[in-house]
Formats: structure tokens, sequence, C-alpha cells
């Protein structure tokens, strides 16, 4: 379940890119702030109760909410700058791609997590079909007066893997919260509110356009609302049974799906080696997803002995009809 809550959200996410086309006149710094901002701020709205009653295991894990905050502060304005001078597909494939890489580097070196050899092979299929769906992108697109040059291209690079970085670092911030015993509602509401707080004042420099027209604000609302507020409520869900490095893989999916949404209600053409790309990150999907003979070993064995639990409580329940041997003399 906690697989499955990272991919809904990657679909939700995966939504962003062919949303955006709908408010071409919104920039790339207002529609990050307006997603990001107020999706954060209407997670921590519905999370006060929870945040309320948490605040002493908060404040005891103030300097991880802190880096957390920075994070998702700093996620969207590099994420959405880094497609926009880059392009789509590089960005996002950076931005994305580099995320499971951090995220392990991250848990290695602050948690001391040994990396599986499923881990290691789920993330090779998905970054490998990350790279042929850039690649084929790429391909498709044609150069002329929109390329894009050699710098802005190298700048969108560099944005893009401060994107991945900042997104594997809150993450991990939220799953650190979450294993330490604050419940992901409060975790990802105290991290995402105080990331959308420092978002405000680049919305309200940048976000004007977002008023504009019917259209514009309506995109705006959606991306607010859909992928980043419902889509981080799951993910913060995932994030509190799979660890943050298994979350940002099973991420790969949402380039995937901003592929086939361009592919089908945009318009775009995606060339065979885009489709291949497809497979391999759902390969990749199907690698961390199923599971292991050891946990469905360890899960029968556990449902064996919890019949056998419910069958001695059967037994010797008042009134049941199953007759024990006495123990003691003269018990009947």
């Amino acid at each position: 379940m906690g697989s499955l809550c990272v991919l809904v959200a990657s679909v939700l996410w995966g939504t962003t890119g062919t949303a955006a086309t709908f408010a071409p006149a919104v920039g790339p710094l207002a529609i990050g702030a307006a997603a990001m901002g107020l999706g954060g701020l209407l997670q921590a709205l519905v999370a006060a109760p929870r945040i309320v009653r948490e605040t002493s295991a908060l404040r005891a894990q103030r300097g991880v909410v802190t880096l957390g905050a920075l994070s998702v502060g700093a996620y969207p304005l590099a994420f959405y700058s880094s497609m926009h001078l880059a392009g789509v597909a590089a960005g996002t494939v950076v931005s994305i791609g580099s995320a499971p890489l951090a995220s392990a580097v991250i848990e290695r070196v602050v948690d001391k997590r040994s990396l599986t050899r499923r881990w290691m092979i789920g993330a090779a299929l998905g970054l490998s079909g990350t790279v042929l769906l850039c690649l084929a992108e790429a391909a498709r697109a044609e150069s002329g007066s929109g390329a894009h040059s050699a710098q802005t291209i190298v700048l969108g690079v560099g944005l893009g893997l401060l994107a991945g970085f900042t997104y594997a670092l809150y993450s991990w911030a939220a799953h650190r919260l979450i294993s330490r015993g604050v419940t992901s509602g409060a975790a990802m509401g105290t991290v995402f509110g105080l990331g959308g707080l420092l978002l405000l004042p680049v919305l309200l420099a940048t976000g004007a356009p977002l008023l504009d027209s019917w259209s514009n604000a309506a995109v705006g609302a959606y991306m607010a609302l859909v992928p980043m507020f419902i889509g981080y409520v799951l993910f913060g869900w995932g994030l509190a049974h799979v660890p943050a490095s298994t979350a940002t893989t099973l991420s790969l999916l949402e380039p995937a799906v901003a592929a086939v949404l361009a592919v089908l209600v945009v318009g775009e053409r995606l060339p065979l080696l885009g489709w291949l790309g497809i497979a391999l990150v759902v390969g990749c999907l199907a690698v961390l997803t199923t599971p292991s003979r050891a946990a469905a070993k360890a899960r029968a064995n556990t449902g064996s002995r919890e019949d056998s639990g419910a069958q001695l409580h059967r037994a010797t329940a008042p009134g049941s009809a199953t007759v024990v041997a006495a123990t003691e003399p003269g018990e009947a």
C-alpha cells in the first residue's frame, strides 16, 4: 500500500506538465510557487490539529523540520526553471532521475542504510528508461529558433540536479520525522506548510499572470489542489511504509506519465525509443513493488501464528465447546 500511494502520487505529478500548457503566459517561478506554496499551506491547514498535538515531537526534531522546509521552498523554483531552460524532457529527467541516487547517498551517509540488490536493479532499469525517454523526446524536438542554447541547457541541467537533491532531501526529512513517531499528516503538513510560507513572497512577486484569465487561475488551482496537495498527502502516507530511496525511485513513473499525456492530450508523437523507455520504467516499478519471497514467507508464518493463536483463544474462551485437558488435580 505504501508503494501504491507513491505511484498514485507520481501519476498526479505527471499531469503538471500537460496542465501548464494551458497557461503558457505564466512563468515557471509563478507556477512552482503557486503549486507548491498554496498546496503546502493547504496541507498545513488540514493537518493543523495533528500539528498542534505533536508540537513537542516536532520541536525535538526542529533541525530536520527546518531542512525539509528549506528543501520544499527550493525544489519547485529549481524544477520548473530547469524545465523552462533545458526543455521539459531534459529538465524532468534530470530532476526526477537524479533524486533516487541522491536519496540513496543521503540514507547511506546519514542513516547507514545498505542498498539492496533489488533497489539497485530497479534503479538501473528506471534510470535507463528515463534516459531513453529523454533521448526520444530530444530527438523528436526540432532544432531552430526555438532551440535552447548550450548555456541555458547547462544552467537548466544544473538546476535539475539541485531540484533532484532538494526532492531527495525533503523526502528523507519527512521519512525521518515519521520514523521517529510523528504522524505522516503532521510531518508533511509542517514541512510543506513552512515551505509554502517561504514561497509566498515569490508568488506575490511573480503570480500576477495567474489572475489575468480564468484559464490561468484554473491551472494554478489545479496544480495546488491535485498534484501538490492530494499528491503529497499520498506521498506522505507512502513514506510511512517505504524508505525515501524507494519512494523517489518509484516516482520515476512521473516522466513516463508526462510523456504519455503529451501524446494523448497535447498531440505530441513519441518515437519507439520513448516507448521502450516507458517499458523499462514499468519494469523498474515491477521490480520494486513485487513482494519478495522472504517477505511473503514472513507474512505466511505470521498468518499461521495468528491463526494458531486465534484457535487457542477460541478453545479457551468462556462458553467454548472444546474441552481442555485438566492440569490441576480436581480441575474439570
